[in-house]
């Protein structure tokens, strides 16, 4: 976990001065300002200190030094940062084993392995995350043997780095998760399933495109396993009034995607145009992403009207680009059509 500060700016001198003498609230925002230090002669003073803000009394700035030490990359804090897994207190044991997944050196995966095996449930969940980024292949079997956690967050978090990890082995074992009795458990073993092409836990993901918080998982999973099973339930969301309208608009990029020539073709079309004229930034930006990504000929005059429209002011770029992928994607259907003639 990574506290929130808002943005500022801040001198080296004035953040070490702080991370030493200011007060709690000052010393926090000073141990997060120092991981964004990139000279390397800053680098090493940055370092240092964060180092020594590993001992201080407020866990807020231990978990904040741990985090900036990733952020940085100096693997010279790799025996600083094992040991803060054992801290008393859980954001910063979490931070610390972010922060040895960041670094991704050899050096942290025993501690993490071990972490996953006997650690607070709380720092298993982020171990099994950050196993998986320093050696896959080696991560496998202490993920596996995690499937078997009695804490369904853990259960959930070695499901999704299995899938990450591409390895095929993982799908008899995740398979056997899919009546796990917690449904966010269900849902990630679904979503790690489909990640390694496997489309066992589809009805998981089909009963989440009405849910605000996995609805948009639950598209990007279904779009991978891109069968027209996977389309037509990505249709039905299309006109549900329960899928989150995010997810609404990346189900219809997909479906296009997917299955061009299905039934829900035209309504699919319909709802990346209508994206574009939301009230919400971000939904306008997602549809403009979408139709860079499958848009023909039919997208670029809305596309082009909304760069004219205050409300493509924040994204022209953007738009520029979905236009230029349109362009590209244009002139090379015209090019094979004519190489077919």
């Amino acid at each position: 976990m990574s506290f929130l500060f808002p943005s500022s700016t801040i001198t080296l001198d004035a953040a070490l001065r702080d991370l030493a003498q200011g007060s709690p609230k000052a010393r926090t925002a000073a141990a997060h300002a120092l991981g964004d230090v990139d000279d390397p002669t800053e680098k090493r003073r940055a370092v240092e200190a964060l180092v020594r803000a590993l001992d201080d009394d407020r866990f807020e700035v231990r978990a904040e030094a741990c985090a900036s030490l990733g952020d940085l990359g100096d693997t010279s804090a790799l025996p600083v940062l094992i040991r803060r897994l054992d801290d008393g207190s859980p954001p910063v044991r979490q931070n610390a084993a972010i922060a040895l997944g960041t670094l991704a050196h050899a050096d942290g995966f025993e501690p993490l392995a071990q972490a996953l095996k006997e650690g607070p449930a709380d720092l298993r969940f982020q171990a099994a995350t950050s196993l998986a980024e320093i050696d896959q292949a080696r991560a496998f079997d202490p993920l596996a043997a995690a499937l078997a956690d009695g804490d369904p967050q853990v259960v959930a978090a070695a499901a999704l780095s299995l899938g990450a990890i591409g390895d095929a082995r993982a799908v008899p074992l995740l398979v056997e998760r899919l009546d796990h009795r917690e449904a966010a458990t269900r849902f990630d073993v679904a979503y790690a399933l489909a990640e390694l092409g496997d489309p066992r836990g589809r009805e998981a993901l089909v009963a989440a495109l009405g849910d605000p918080e996995r609805a948009w998982d639950a598209v990007n999973a279904l779009a991978r396993l891109a069968t027209t099973d996977d389309a037509e339930a990505l249709g039905r969301a299309l006109v549900s009034k329960h899928t989150p309208p995010e997810a609404t608009v990346l189900a219809a990029g997909a479906i296009l995607k997917i299955a061009p020539h299905s039934a829900h073709h035209d309504a699919a079309r319909r709802v990346l145009l209508a994206g574009l004229g939301a009230r919400k930034i971000h939904l306008r930006g997602i549809a403009v992403e979408q139709l860079g990504e499958i848009g023909d000929a039919w997208a670029i005059a809305p596309l082009e009207k909304l760069a004219k429209s205050g409300k493509g002011a924040d994204l022209l770029e953007a738009i520029a680009a979905a236009l230029r992928a349109i362009q590209e994607r244009t002139a090379g259907n015209v090019g094979a059509a004519k190489v077919g003639s």
